[in-house]
C-alpha cells in the first residue's frame, strides 16, 4: 500500500485528491496538510511513501520545502502538483529533489500513474521537461535571466513583479526587510535591471506574474 500525504492549502483540492486516490486499491491518503510548516511537521512525525505537494503553500517557500522533506525523510518521494506552469517551477522543483511534476490540469488517471511511478523509485515528468533537463545536464541550455537566480531570489522576484512592497514580501516570507532588500539588489544586478517596473514587464511577458 502506498501511503500518501496531500499538502495543499485548498480544502476542496485536498478532498478531490483524496477522492481520486481512494478509488485505487494500492494507494491510501493517510493525511493532509494546509501549510508549509504543517507539511514538514507531518513528515517528521510519520513515514510517507509519497507527498503530493502544492508548491505555493502558505508559510514558506515550496522549493525549499522540497529540500527540507528530502533532508528529513530521504526515502519519501515528493510529487509536485501545482497550478503553476512548468516554465515557472518545474526545473527548480526537480533540482530541489522532487521526483515528479504535474499541473492541476492533469487528468486523474495520470495523477494515479505518477504516484505509482514515483513510489516505485521512478520519476514522472513531461517529455518537454525531460528534454529541458537533459539539455541542461549536457550544458546546452543557457537559460533566461531569471533562471540564474537562486530559489529564494526567484521567489522574491515573483513577488516584486506582482507589485508587493519589500515590507509585504518580508511579512509573507517571514524574513526581515533588510534581507528582502538585499535579495532585491542581487536580483536586479543578476538580471541587469534597475527598477521593479522592469522586473514586472519581464515577468509578465514570460508568464511568471
Amino acid at each position: 500500500m502506498i501511503k500518501v500525504l496531500v499538502a495543499d492549502d485548498h480544502a476542496v483540492v485536498r478532498r478531490g485528491l483524496r477522492q481520486i486516490l481512494s478509488e485505487t486499491a494500492d494507494i491510501m491518503v493517510g493525511g493532509e496538510a494546509a501549510t508549509a510548516p504543517e507539511t514538514l511537521q507531518r513528515v517528521r512525525d510519520e513515514r510517507w511513501d509519497v507527498v503530493i505537494l502544492d508548491i505555493s503553500l502558505p508559510g514558506g517557500s515550496g522549493i525549499e520545502l522540497i529540500g527540507e522533506i528530502r533532508h528529513e525523510r530521504p526515502a519519501t518521494r515528493v510529487l509536485v502538483l501545482t497550478m503553476h506552469s512548468e516554465d515557472q517551477y518545474a526545473v527548480r522543483a526537480v533540482r530541489a529533489g522532487a521526483a515528479g511534476f504535474l499541473t492541476k490540469e492533469t487528468a486523474p488517471n495520470l495523477l494515479v500513474d505518477a504516484v505509482r511511478k514515483v513510489a516505485a523509485g521512478g520519476r514522472y515528468v513531461s517529455e518537454e521537461l525531460a528534454e529541458t533537463l537533459a539539455s541542461m545536464l549536457a550544458g546546452e541550455a543557457k537559460g533566461e535571466a531569471h533562471e540564474h537566480l537562486s530559489d529564494r531570489e526567484f521567489e522574491v522576484m515573483k513577488l516584486l513583479a506582482s507589485g508587493k512592497t519589500v515590507s509585504q514580501i518580508a511579512h509573507t516570507l517571514g524574513l526581515s526587510v533588510k534581507t528582502i532588500s538585499t535579495h532585491r539588489t542581487r536580483i536586479l544586478k543578476k538580471m541587469n535591471m534597475k527598477t521593479n517596473a522592469e522586473l514586472t514587464h519581464y515577468a509578465v511577458r514570460r508568464g511568471l506574474a
